[in-house]
């Protein structure tokens, strides 16, 4: 007999229309997948081995299960279904020529677009951390990916220089940019293009996921006048660090040490006719004295303090963190992505972001019940837990329920 809430298939339906994802449908739940199937054009006229949305688990799986191969994941995926033997048809794993093809006809918008629906900030206001004086504090910056080395990827994204050899590196590479949250390491917002694509030109596709109560961090590679006029634009605050060649004139100084000044852009330079104020708070660190400055839209040194915003600085290290994280733990060390074709590759990095932020929402909401910091749960053994926790969940059908199906209550 099935247990509690598991539904009883018909004849009709076959062992590859019901899979195990555990934790993961918490963060992705099925009627969510087919709205997203059914908005991208991806619902099927025909019943296949592999429907849609079993693709779209298999493909998140397939990046929480990054060491194993294709058809492996799919056997940790049915390992849920102890009433199997119920079944009256046979089923088999299928083959990675079969599964290769599932993810080709998925594509990566279907992915993407769930990326976009369930990646958002996760903190709330009790949350330690997270928050600066009512800004809820994010960061961003980018990182490559190396790919499968393939004529088709290499041709796409292009690869990195090197000393030896041809020149160029063995693997070609994908550049991402992201934004998260500082406080949970939720990554919400990103991109990614091919390795000739600069950080500066991918970030402003990021500008829409900002709102009127943050305060963006950002190191000194992102500073210039359009990208911070666009980021202003949004209602965001900013705290960015400058490169030490910038000039930044004082026009007014706070007893506080910090000063406005006002930045310009390139072609503006001369006449300075449309500038953008400013303020600059000054520090070292370090038996070198390293001298830093920063540029804030935070203009008033009453709201914002500037030995308190020297201090808050080092929360843009939360987003090197998180995409550690995403590269190193939960990819694996000297991690490769497996994707063949340019689109593929696409579909990984967003099933990696999307698994990525569902252990962050747990682990977040795990810190919530224990009244303590989320940096104070460990990443690895939320990966540990929720991997086991994959292969020991119920079953759910990834298609609607008909008359041929019963629910046992």
């Amino acid at each position: 007999m099935p247990r509690p809430g598991q539904v009883t298939s018909s004849s009709r339906e076959r062992l590859p229309d019901r899979i195990a994802i555990g934790v993961l449908t918490r963060a992705f739940p099925p009627e969510l997948v087919d709205e997203v199937l059914a908005a991208t054009g991806r619902v099927e006229q025909r019943k296949r081995l592999l429907p849609a949305r079993v693709v779209v688990y298999f493909v998140l799986a397939m990046c929480l299960f990054r060491q194993e191969g294709y058809e492996e994941v799919t056997r940790l995926l049915t390992n849920g279904l102890a009433w199997a033997r119920h079944w009256r048809a046979q089923w088999q794993v299928p083959t990675t020529a079969a599964l290769s093809r599932a993810r080709a006809r998925l594509g990566a918008e279907p992915v993407a677009a769930l990326f976009e629906r369930v990646a958002t900030p996760v903190a709330t206001a009790a949350t330690a951390g997270a928050w600066y004086r009512g800004h809820r504090l994010v960061a961003v910056d980018g990182t490559t990916f190396d790919l499968a080395d393939t004529p088709a990827n290499g041709d796409y994204f292009g690869r990195p220089g090197s000393s030896r050899g041809d020149g160029v590196s063995a693997y070609p590479q994908a550049r991402v940019v992201a934004l998260a949250e500082c406080g949970t390491h939720a990554i919400f917002a990103a991109t990614s293009a091919p390795l000739t694509t600069t950080e500066s030109k991918l970030v402003p596709k990021l500008w829409p996921a900002l709102a009127p109560d943050m305060l963006l961090l950002a190191d000194r590679a992102l500073l210039s006048f359009d990208t911070w006029r666009a980021a202003t634009a949004t209602g965001a605050d900013l705290l960015w660090r400058a490169r030490s060649s910038a000039v930044l004139p004082v026009t007014r100084q706070f007893d506080d040490g910090s000063y406005l000044s006002e930045i310009v852009a390139a072609r503006d330079k001369n006449r300075r006719a449309d500038p953008a104020t400013v303020r600059v708070v000054e520090f070292t660190l370090g038996e070198a004295a390293t001298v830093y400055r920063l540029v804030t839209s935070l203009l008033d040194p009453e709201q914002a303090p500037a030995a308190e915003l020297a201090a808050l600085y080092a929360q843009r290290w939360e987003i090197e963190t998180a995409l550690d994280e995403l590269k190193t733990h939960q990819g694996g060390p000297n991690l490769i992505l497996r994707s063949q074709h340019p689109d593929g590759v696409e579909q990984e990095l967003y099933g990696f972001l999307l698994t990525h932020h569902a252990l962050r929402g747990l682990m977040h909401d795990t810190a919530a019940s224990a009244e303590t910091d989320p940096d104070r749960i460990s990443f690895l053994r939320t990966l540990r837990v929720v991997r086991r926790q994959v292969t020991d969940q119920a079953a759910f059908s990834p298609e609607p329920p008909d008359a041929s199906t019963t629910v046992h209550p």
